[in-house]
């Protein structure tokens, strides 16, 4: 496969089909995780990969949680949010075999100032964040399914999170990663925004 096909093809995959993920598939995910970039050669990142179900079951249920408390927060009618998890969530959107978090440790550091540790954290997080777009591409080459969740690093959640894998509070949750074999066609749509208006060239 291309790199453009992978580029391309990627998309925000949403269901999922019952069948497990391969361990080595989820080794190779990984690997290609681990090519990116990483500022000050930190390395600070650790994947958690979620595959026990019964933490499955309690992961699909705060990524419910958290999107209720986003939707809340944006003014959506607790009869609309309800009318989201009986429609969608119940009927099985984000139920994946497997969840892959992407933790940082914030108090892996290289600059040891204080004025540094906000954009030091920043790094890290924008580090992350080239990990997780390797594993989606790689995932697009194997056939698997993926898509961001960012509002499971709301503290309360990513809290519950940090606490089943068993990780300190210096831990930080990018973001978390279902991850499966796609139950849906997949077909990319296009962007909102052209070219033209994203680019400027100077």
């Amino acid at each position: 496969m291309e790199l453009a096909d992978a580029i391309f093809n990627r998309m925000s995959v949403r269901y999922y089909e019952e069948r497990s993920v391969e361990e080595e598939k989820l080794k190779e995910l990984i690997e290609a995780a681990i090519r990116a970039p990483t500022a000050s050669g930190l390395e600070n990142w650790l994947f958690v990969v979620y595959k026990d179900e019964n933490l499955g079951k309690r992961i699909h249920e705060i990524i419910y949680e958290a999107h209720a408390e986003y939707y809340r927060a944006h003014g959506l009618s607790e009869e609309k949010i309800e009318k989201l998890k009986t429609r969608v969530f119940e009927n099985g959107m984000y139920r994946a075999p497997v969840y892959i978090g992407v933790f940082i440790d914030k108090e892996t550091r290289f600059l040891k100032g204080e004025e540094y540790k906000e954009v030091e954290f920043l790094w890290s997080v924008e580090s992350a964040a080239m990990a997780i777009e390797n594993l989606m591409l790689k995932a697009v080459e194997l056939g698997l399914g993926t898509c961001y969740i960012g509002v499971t690093s709301l503290e309360k959640y990513q809290k519950e999170l940090r606490e089943m894998a068993e990780l300190g509070e210096n831990w930080y949750l990018v973001g978390l990663v279902p991850v499966g074999y796609p139950a849906e066609k997949i077909a990319p749509r296009p962007r909102r925004k052209s070219l033209e208006q994203v680019l400027k060239i100077i």
